[in-house]
This record gives C-alpha cells, sequence and structure tokens, in this order.
C-alpha cells in the first residue's frame, strides 16, 4: 500500500528544512491562519499542544487524502509565555528577560493520517542564555533574526553565541524536534530513511 501524501502545517522555512535533515520532503506546505494568543492561565506546554492539534485539524479538513504535520513552538520562561516578537522591541525585551536565565523551550507536534487516527506529543528543551550586555541585546535587535521567533532568538544563527548550555533536543529549539517528528511518523506507518 502506498503511503499517503505528507502535508507540512507550517509556513517555516526552519521546519522545511529541518525535515529536509532527516530525507523528507513535504508533498505540500500548507499553514493554517489560526489565531495564537495565548489564554490568560494557559501554560507554554497546554498551548504548544492545542496549537498544533488546531493547525493540523485545519489543514487536514482542507486535505483529506494526506499526512498532516504540524508544530507549533512556545517559549516559556517559568509559567510566562513569551511572545513571537514582531518588532526590535519586543526582541529586546525577550532578551532581556532571558538574560543570566534559563527558560523552556516546547515544541508540540500532532500528525493526522487520512484514516482519522492521530498523534501527538510536547518535547521539551531547557536553554540557558548567558547574562548579556545592554550592547548584546542591542545589536541583536537590531540584526532582525529574532523578529517573527519564539522568545525573540533564533538558536541558529547569532543567538547561539548568547547560549552555553541547552539540556534536551537541539533541534527542538530550532522549530522541530527531529527524532521525535520521525518516532510519530514512525508510528502511523510512514516510510523514512534509517527506519525498518
Amino acid at each position: 500500500m502506498a503511503a499517503p501524501l505528507l502535508v507540512l502545517a507550517s509556513a517555516s522555512p526552519r521546519r522545511r528544512d529541518l525535515l529536509r535533515q532527516i530525507g523528507l520532503v513535504p508533498d505540500a506546505i500548507l499553514a493554517a491562519d489560526l489565531d495564537e494568543t495565548p489564554g490568560k492561565t494557559e501554560l507554554p506546554r497546554v498551548l504548544a499542544l492545542r496549537l498544533c492539534q488546531a493547525k493540523a485539524e485545519a489543514v487536514a479538513k482542507l486535505r483529506p487524502d494526506a499526512l498532516v504535520l504540524a508544530a507549533d513552538t512556545v517559549v516559556g520562561l517559568g509559567r510566562r509565555i513569551l511572545p513571537k516578537a514582531e518588532t526590535a522591541d519586543e526582541v529586546a525585551h525577550c532578551l532581556g528577560l532571558l538574560s543570566g536565565r534559563r527558560h523552556t523551550v516546547v515544541t508540540g507536534l500532532c500528525l493526522i493520517h487520512p484514516d482519522g487516527r492521530s498523534s501527538s506529543r510536547a518535547v521539551e528543551t531547557k536553554v540557558r542564555f548567558r547574562r548579556l550586555a545592554a550592547a548584546d541585546i542591542a545589536a541583536y535587535a537590531a540584526c532582525g533574526e529574532g523578529l517573527g521567533k519564539a522568545g525573540g532568538y533564533a538558536i541558529q544563527g547569532r543567538a547561539e553565541a548568547f547560549i552555553p548550555w541547552i539540556g534536551g533536543s537541539y533541534s527542538n529549539v530550532v522549530g522541530l524536534p527531529l527524532a521525535e517528528t520521525a518516532g510519530l511518523l514512525h508510528g502511523l506507518g510512514y516510510p523514512l530513511p534509517g527506519y525498518p
């Protein structure tokens, strides 16, 4: 029996590139347009799971013939959810909060198979930032790299110089935990390079 088409429910070029690292190229990319505002008391893990499931369900309605993969990455500082920074000021504010502290990056993953089966999980990585000088924050905010990124930074770019330690999946911090994604796909019978 032929494998179903794979649809990535995300417009993120980082997720597309990460999938390519494990030999997967989605047959289509179809982003769901959702309100991603957290609830007043919503915790990072709960938000990540809620959003990835909502994205997967929205795209599965449009592509019932495909295996839909959705993900959502949230940066949490304790119980606080940091935004996807939209301005240089927001990037600077996020970095000021993260400076000298540990935080958690949570990615929710959800797969919906055309036969109705689904699977989801949340993956957490701990990240420690060194103490940042005001000049570090200003220079990073000005470079534009943190715009549109959860927590206002991209670990795969200049911000990696701020991070002396992570505990867990590096690809999770980029936006898609590869080992866990491969495991979920394999569990739903999708053929993967390197899996029996």
